[in-house]
C-alpha cells in the first residue's frame, strides 16, 4: 500500500488505543510526553515501560492497515538496495524490502511519524510504501547490506571530497584537502567505535589487506568480520591516521609499533579505548580494546561458582593476610573475577590499594594506581610505595618478575590480603611458575592460600538453546570414562535473531579452585611436580576445569563444544 498522509494527533490518539497494549490515558501522556530528538513513539513507549516493541509495532500495523515484516528473513537485492541512498538509511534508520511496479516498499520502526513518508519518497525518487519491523532488525540489516558508515563515505563521493585515481587501490591515493574530509573521517571512525560497542565488542581491528580495509569486531571472545562499504580501503590511511590523532600518537612514525588511549563517550556510556598499532605489508594495523569506563562490576554471587568454590572462595577473601593467585591465559576474565572479590570486601573500614595495566573498571572507594613502566612506575615500585600507605587489600594485576613476586610475598606474610594473576593453565601449575621465578618453595607454600583458574565460555542463547542427548562425537571427545554421559541429556546452540544466529550471547565462567590445606602446602614445599599437587586437591574435593564445564552443560549454561574449547589446553 502507498503510504497515506499521516493523521492528525486527534487521529492519533484512537490509533494507539486501538493497539490495546495501553491502559486508560497512558497514549494521551505519550503524546505529550518529553521525548528526545529523533525519538519516536515507539521508542519513547519502550524506554517509559509501556510496551514491547514488536508487540506494539506488530498491533500499529494492524491498526494503519500495514504489514509487520522480519527484515532479517528477507534477502536484499542490490539492485533494490540502490533504490535508497544509504544517506537515508541510515539517518532515518529504515531499510528498503522490495521493488515491484514502480513501488519500493521500506520497512521502519516508526510508523507513527508524519514527515516519514515524504523524506523517503524524495530520497528515493519514486512512490514509497510503508512496511514495520523491530528498530535492532533493521539496522542489522542495513548494516549487513550497505555496510557500518555507509552513509558517511557515500556524502564524501557525492560531494567530491575524496578523488581515487587509477591507482587507488595500489597506493590508497586520495585529496586530503578541506574540513569536509576531515570530518567525515571523524564521523566513520566513530561510527565503526559505537557500533562495536552497541554490538558488544571488546576488540576492534582494523586490518589493511591487498586491496581492502578489513575491520572485525571481538564478540564474546570471538572474532566477526565487519560488513563495511567496498571503496573503505582507498580511505585507509585517513582513518588510520585519525585513529592515531585520537590516541595521541605519532601519525609521522609508520615503522614502529606504537601504543596510546582514547576516552570517549558513546552509547550513553563513558569509554576507555586502549590503542595499539604494528607495521604489516600493506599498512599499519590498528587494534582497539575497549574498556567501560566505570562500569557496572560483576558481584561476586553472579560469577557462577559451584557451592563448594563459592564456599572456599569467600571464605579465602575475608582473609586477613595471604596471597590469592587467579591464573589463566589472556581474556579468560581474570581481572573480571578479581574486581568482584574487591567488591565484595570494600567496607569503609579496608584500606584497599590496587596496581593495574591498565586500569580497567573504576570502583568508589578503592585507590587506583596505573602502571606505567616508561617512566618507571612498575608493579614492583608501585607495591613498596603501597606498603608505605597503611593498606588492609593489595590487588596486583600481574605478577610478572622475581622482584615483584617477592615483594607481594612479603607483603602477605607481614599481614596484607594480596591478590593477583599468573599466566599458567592450570591452578597448581601456579606454585611451579613462582618458583621458577626464583621464589623460595617454602615461601610460595606459606604465602599462597588459594589459587582460581578460569576460562570463559560462551553462553547459549536463552531464546534458541535445544536440549537432546550428547552427540556421540564429543562425548568421545571429551575423555571421560564410559557412562559418564549416559541417560544425561545436554543444550545444544541452535540460532535465532536475538543472538545473530550464532546460538550463543554473552560469556560465563567456569572455575578450577585449590584450597591450598597443609597437604597441599607439604608438597609445594617439597618441590613436587605439579601433577601431584593437582591429584591431591582433587582428592580433597577440588573440581577440574572440564569437571566445572559438564555441570554448567547440564544445566543448560554452555555446550559441550564450548567447554572441549576452552579446556583442551588445561587437559593436556
Amino acid at each position: 500500500m502507498l503510504w497515506p498522509a499521516m493523521p492528525a494527533e486527534s487521529m492519533l490518539l484512537p490509533l494507539l488505543d486501538r493497539t490495546g497494549l495501553f491502559a486508560p490515558g497512558e497514549t494521551a501522556r505519550l503524546v505529550s510526553a518529553d521525548r528526545a530528538p529523533g525519538e519516536g513513539l515507539v521508542a519513547a513507549a519502550v524506554r517509559l515501560g509501556m510496551a514491547r516493541e514488536e508487540d506494539l509495532l506488530r498491533k500499529s500495523a494492524e491498526a494503519l492497515g500495514m504489514e509487520y515484516v522480519d527484515v532479517s528473513e528477507r534477502p536484499l537485492a542490490e539492485e533494490v538496495a540502490a533504490k535508497l541512498p544509504a544517506r537515508a538509511v541510515t539517518q532515518y534508520r529504515v531499510v528498503p524490502v522490495s521493488w515491484e511496479n514502480g513501488v519500493l516498499t521500506v520497512a521502519v520502526s516508526e510508523p507513527f511519524d508524519p514527515m516519514l513518508a515524504d523524506a523517503l519518497r524524495i530520497a528515493a525518487g519514486c512512490d514509497v510504501a510503508l512496511c514495520v519491523c523491530t528498530r535492532e532488525k533493521i539496522i542489522r540489516q542495513s548494516n549487513k547490506v550497505y555496510g557500518v558508515g555507509a552513509d558517511t563515505l557515500a556524502r564524501m563521493a557525492e560531494d567530491g571530497t575524496y578523488a581515487v585515481d587509477a591507482d587507488a587501490d595500489k597506493s590508497n591515493k586520495f585529496d586530503l584537502e578541506g574540513g569536509d574530509q576531515e570530518a567525515s573521517i571523524v564521523r566513520f571512525v566513530n561510527q565503526i567505535i559505537a557500533e562495536g560497542d552497541r554490538q558488544g565488542a571488546t576488540d576492534i581491528h582494523f586490518e589493511p589487506m591487498e586491496g581492502a580495509l578489513r575491520i572485525r569486531y571481538r564478540v564474546d571472545g570471538l572474532l566477526h568480520v565487519v560488513d563495511v562499504p567496498p571503496q573503505l580501503h582507498r580511505l585507509q590511511a585517513a582513518v588510520i591516521s585519525r585513529i592515531k590523532v585520537m590516541a595521541g600518537l605519532d601519525i609521522a612514525e609508520k615503522r614502529l609499533p606504537g601504543d596510546g588511549r582514547i576516552g570517549i563517550r558513546a552509547n550513553g556510556k563513558e569509554i576507555d579505548i586502549r590503542v595499539a598499532t604494528c607495521p604489516t605489508v600493506y599498512g599499519e594495523k590498528v587494534v582497539l580494546r575497549l574498556l567501560q569506563k566505570g562500569g557496572n562490576v560483576i558481584r561476586l554471587e553472579q560469577l557462577g561458582f559451584e557451592e563448594r568454590d563459592d564456599r572456599v572462595v569467600r571464605h579465602t577473601i575475608e582473609r586477613p593476610n595471604g596471597i590469592m593467585l587467579v591464573t589463566g591465559p589472556t581474556g579468560s576474565g581474570k581481572s573480571t573475577s578479581l574486581y568482584a572479590f574487591l567488591h565484595q570486601i570494600n567496607t569503609p573500614d579496608k584500606n584497599i590499594m590496587t596496581a593495574e595495566d591498565p586500569v580497567e573498571y573504576e570502583m568508589a572507594g578503592i585507590m587506583q594506581v596505573p602502571v606505567k613502566p616508561d617512566i618507571g612506575l612498575t608493579f614492583a615500585r608501585v607495591l613498596r610505595s603501597f606498603l608505605r600507605q597503611d593498606p588492609d587489600v593489595i590487588m596486583v594485576g600481574e605478577i610478572r618478575d622475581r622482584e615483584t613476586a617477592e615483594i607481594a610475598i612479603n607483603a602477605s606474610l607481614t599481614g596484607h590480603l594480596v591478590f593477583s594473576t599468573l599466566h599458567t593453565n592450570d591452578s597448581a601449575g601456579a606454585f611451579a611458575r613462582l618458583i621458577d621465578m626464583g621464589v623460595e618453595p617454602f615461601l610460595v607454600s606459606s604465602s599462597v592460600v588459594a589459587v582460581l583458574a578460569q576460562r570463559l565460555v560462551r553462553r547459549l542463547c536463552p531464546a534458541c538453546k535445544k536440549e537432546g542427548p550428547p552427540d556421540p562425537r564429543l562425548v568421545a571427545a571429551s575423555g571421560e570414562r564410559p557412562g559418564f554421559f549416559d541417560g544425561r541429556a545436554v543444550w545444544t546452540p541452535v540460532g535465532c535473531q536475538l543472538c545473530n544466529m550464532s546460538g550463543y550471547k554473552g560469556r560465563g565462567g567456569i572455575f578450577e579452585v585449590l584450597h591450598v590445606s597443609d597437604a597441599v602446602r607439604s608438597l609445594v614445599t617439597a618441590h613436587r611436580p605439579s601433577s601431584e599437587i593437582r591429584a591431591k586437591a582433587v582428592e580433597e574435593g577440588m573440581s577440574l576445569l572440564r569437571d566445572d564445564g559438564w555441570a554448567k552443560v547440564f544445566k543448560g549454561f554452555t555446550s559441550m563444544e564450548e567447554v572441549l574449547r576452552v579446556t583442551e589446553d588445561s587437559e593436556e
